[in-house]
């Protein structure tokens, strides 16, 4: 091989080697570094209180109503209840003075606490009444019933006559789903270690319509009147016959806001008429199951019977099994011989 050509071809072999180290080299040190994800802290403003669900008013704060939620501290207002300076047992048993939909904050002027002036006035529905009865451990339950449950009105009362026999026991459920506003002048229920606190009362407030409070101060002159504890279940059962019955009529494109506002006011609403009732036939058959008879029933049975002719004889006293046979026009009973 020529010389200068040998020569030509070992400095290109040179140039190339060092031509390809100095790239090795600036490729390396160029290299994009390794990003890094820095977890940088996000700033949160204080928790306030918010509303679980839409709060019509007369809605009693219940634990599961209202909660503690994060929001931004430029949106904050001092009438919001923070974290940490409002008292969540002071608020349980206020009434919502104004209507809170849900997520929104709940603010000092939109609830009435017991003892301020028209509390209870703000917690009736429009067009409702309060009442309130006597009870006992016996007739309310055992104490196990607090402010916003739902309730039937059970009247037991004994019947007695003029005819001299025994009287009637009877027991009958005369109205269904009363809200309970108060036990005694209480409208919150007292938590310890993250469990209601039972006590024993003496009244029960109720929401009534103005007929239904008619019926209840007469029928406590009637007899004695108990408590029966509704199941939260029979809201939604109860709410579907309703829809059934046409008195609840869901208007076409609602809402789903506006159709929970619907059933939460069906579900609240007093129940009257087709009452249910029990005797002391029913109970024990040593007790009598039919009405006894008045002074004036007694005295229209045993009058005689006004006419032109003699009085009819007194018909014979059948003891025994009888038979009524016809002949003719004329019927007759008799006796069946054993």
């Amino acid at each position: 091989m020529d010389r200068k050509k040998l020569v030509l071809l070992v400095a290109a072999l040179l140039i190339a080697v060092v031509t390809a180290m100095g790239a090795r080299s600036m490729f390396a040190g160029s290299a994009a570094p390794q990003a890094q994800a820095v977890a940088t802290a996000q700033p949160t403003g204080p928790k306030v209180l918010v509303a679980q669900r839409a709060l019509p008013v007369g809605t009693i704060i219940t634990a599961d109503a209202v909660s503690y939620q994060d929001w931004p501290k430029e949106l904050v207002k001092d009438a919001y209840f923070i974290d940490g300076q409002a008292d969540m047992q002071k608020l349980l048993g206020t009434v919502v003075r104004f209507p809170i939909t849900a997520g929104q904050p709940v603010t000092q002027g939109a609830l009435v606490a017991p003892g301020d002036r028209g509390f209870l006035a703000a917690a009736l529905g429009p067009g409702m009444r309060a009442v309130t009865i006597p009870v006992s451990a016996k007739t309310g339950v055992g104490g196990f019933v607090f402010p916003g449950d739902h309730v039937d009105l059970v009247l037991t009362q004994q019947v007695s006559g003029d005819d001299g026999g025994q009287a009637l026991r009877a027991s009958e459920t005369i109205l269904r789903n009363l809200r309970v506003l108060a036990t005694d002048q209480a409208t919150d229920n007292e938590v310890v270690d993250g469990k209601t606190v039972v006590h024993a009362f003496s009244t029960v407030t109720l929401e009534v319509t103005p007929r239904i409070a008619e019926k209840v101060a007469v029928a406590q002159e009637i007899g004695t009147l108990s408590l029966s504890l509704r199941a939260i279940a029979d809201n939604q059962g109860e709410f579907e016959r309703i829809l059934a019955s046409g008195d609840v009529k869901v208007p076409e494109g609602a809402t789903r806001e506006q159709e929970e506002q619907l059933m939460r006011n069906a579900m609240n609403r007093p129940i009257e008429g087709a009452s249910t009732y029990m005797t002391g036939g029913d109970v024990s058959r040593f007790q009598r199951s039919s009405r006894p008879a008045t002074g004036a029933e007694v005295a229209a049975r045993s009058a005689p019977i006004a006419s032109n002719g003699p009085a009819p004889s007194a018909a014979p006293v059948r003891t025994g099994p009888v038979v009524r046979v016809t002949r003719g026009k004329e019927t007759t009973e008799e006796p069946v011989n054993h």
